[in-house]
């Protein structure tokens, strides 16, 4: 048998990569932040606004209120941004798998800090559209009267679930989380250790025989000494 190292079929006829490993993981940061712009701009169109009222008591206090079931759309139009930015890394991360001359940390490394720079593009861009479409509610400015009680306004949706710095920290880190499990779940399934990427790194044939982890010759049952 022969015992000279194999190397994967499609990895010995493989080129080297005409792209570097630094500007291919600067083109994927690049990439998902555009990428997160035009999901920001997306979600402002398909974000649901809220609908609500202005009205002014008997006693003559301004009391602002939602109709219906219109509150429930700050969750919704929040569950739909983090939604759009999952898929947009999972995509991603599936994506970048098939870059194979450059699979490993790196490119990795790229995902996730990609993902992440772009939810905060995309949280940045869907809020100044949808502040652009819908102004603030200003309850105190709002024309209501003795004679017209009710002023009814329309009020743009909640891009983060709430205002503090750890929800805000959450909603832009769990796309790059989701982005990197699938990438490792890609690596894991791989079998070469090196992933297949550039350079090919040699394995030893299988011969049957044990090589030691220091390259020492394979060792093998001793016969009994007479």
């Amino acid at each position: 048998m022969n015992d000279a190292p194999a190397i994967d079929e499609a990895a010995a006829d493989g080129v080297p990569p005409r792209v570097s490993r630094r500007r291919a993981a600067l083109t994927t940061v690049a990439g998902l932040v555009v990428a997160g712009a035009l999901t920001g701009t997306l979600w402002s169109v398909l974000a649901p606004p809220v609908h609500g009222v202005v009205a002014l008591t008997r006693a003559g206090d301004r009391v602002r209120a939602y109709l219906g079931g219109e509150a429930d759309h700050f969750f919704t139009a929040a569950a739909l941004f983090v939604g759009m930015l999952t898929v947009v890394a999972v995509v991603a991360a599936v994506w970048l798998w098939q870059w194979r001359a450059h699979r490993g940390p790196v490119l990795v490394t790229a995902l996730a800090a990609g993902s992440a720079a772009g939810a905060a593009v995309a949280a940045g861009v869907g809020a100044v559209l949808m502040r652009m479409r819908y102004e603030a509610v200003d309850v105190a400015a709002a024309p209501v009267t003795p004679e017209h009680r009710v002023h009814y306004v329309i009020e743009a949706p909640a891009v983060f679930f709430g205002h503090s710095p750890l929800q805000i920290a959450c909603t832009l880190v769990f796309p790059a989380a989701i982005g990197a499990l699938v990438y490792a779940m890609c690596a894991v399934a791989t079998s070469r250790d090196d992933l297949g990427g550039w350079p090919p790194q040699e394995f030893p044939a299988f011969s049957g025989r044990t090589v030691t982890a220091d390259g020492a010759q394979p060792v093998g049952p001793q016969s009994p000494s007479h």
